[in-house]
C-alpha cells in the first residue's frame, strides 16, 4: 500500500467511548433543544436521532430547521469537564508519533473542542493539521463532498493514497466507495465499507500494521 495521508476521526475514536464523554455530550445536545428551542423533552431523542440520520449532524440539521449559531451551539454541547473522561496518553502518543505518514484528524466537531481534547491526552502536536466542522462548512461527514474537501486540505493524491479511521459505518461508507482504506474503530467485525475492524485505538499498530509500511 502506498500511503500519503492517514485520516483519523476524533471522538469515540482516539478515546473509547465507554469512557462516558460521548454520552455526556449527547446529553448536552438534548439540553440545547430543550432550553434553546424550547423542544418537549419527550420528542428530542427521536428529533436529535432523525436530524442525524438526514443531515449527518444534529448541528445540520438544527441549522436547517430553526437557523441557529453555529458557535453557540458547539460552546454548549462541548462544555464539560474533559479532566473527567480523558488523560494523557503516552503509548498512544508514540504509536501515532511513529506513522511515516502524514495524519490528520478528520472530524464533525468544532476546532476548540479538538484542541481541547488533544492537549488533555498529550497528543497535540502528533497531527499535521485538523479538519473540522468549520473547514467543512457547509458539508460534513458523511456528506462525499466532506471527503473531497478533506483530500483537498490534507494536499493528498487521491483517496486510494489515504486511510481513514472512525467508530461510525455510516462515515466509513462513502470514505470507502471512494476509495479510501477504511478502519473501524471500536468493535471487531466485518462489513462491505470495512476493510479492517479494531476493538480501539490501542490496538492500532497489531491491526493495521499496513500504516507503518513506507
Amino acid at each position: 500500500m502506498n500511503l500519503h495521508t492517514i485520516f483519523f476521526d476524533l471522538d469515540s475514536t482516539l478515546y473509547p467511548e465507554s469512557n462516558g464523554m460521548w454520552s455526556n455530550i449527547r446529553q448536552r445536545i438534548d439540553l440545547y433543544m430543550f432550553e434553546r428551542l424550547g423542544m418537549p423533552l419527550d420528542e428530542i431523542p427521536d428529533l436529535r436521532h432523525g436530524y442525524f440520520v438526514n443531515y449527518g449532524t444534529t448541528l445540520r440539521g438544527l441549522q436547517a430547521h430553526f437557523g441557529i449559531d453555529q458557535q453557540d451551539y458547539l460552546d454548549f454541547v462541548h462544555d464539560l469537564p474533559l479532566e473527567e473522561y480523558l488523560q494523557p496518553e503516552p503509548q498512544l502518543r508514540q504509536t501515532l508519533l511513529s506513522i511515516p505518514h502524514n495524519r490528520w484528524i478528520f472530524t464533525n466537531s468544532d476546532i476548540d473542542h479538538v484542541e481541547r481534547v488533544l492537549n488533555k491526552m498529550q497528543i497535540q502536536d502528533c497531527f499535521d493539521g485538523v479538519i473540522d466542522v468549520w473547514a467543512l462548512d457547509p458539508f460534513c461527514k458523511p456528506q462525499r463532498e466532506a471527503y473531497q474537501l478533506a483530500l483537498e486540505i490534507a494536499r493528498a493524491p487521491g483517496p486510494q493514497a489515504c486511510v481513514f479511521l472512525d467508530d461510525s459505518i455510516s462515515n466509513l461508507t462513502p470514505a470507502h466507495a471512494a476509495g479510501f482504506f477504511t478502519v473501524l474503530v471500536g468493535e471487531n467485525g466485518s462489513h462491505p465499507a470495512v476493510d479492517r475492524s479494531i476493538p480501539d485505538i490501542h490496538t492500532l499498530r497489531q491491526g493495521v500494521p499496513e500504516l507503518w509500511s513506507q
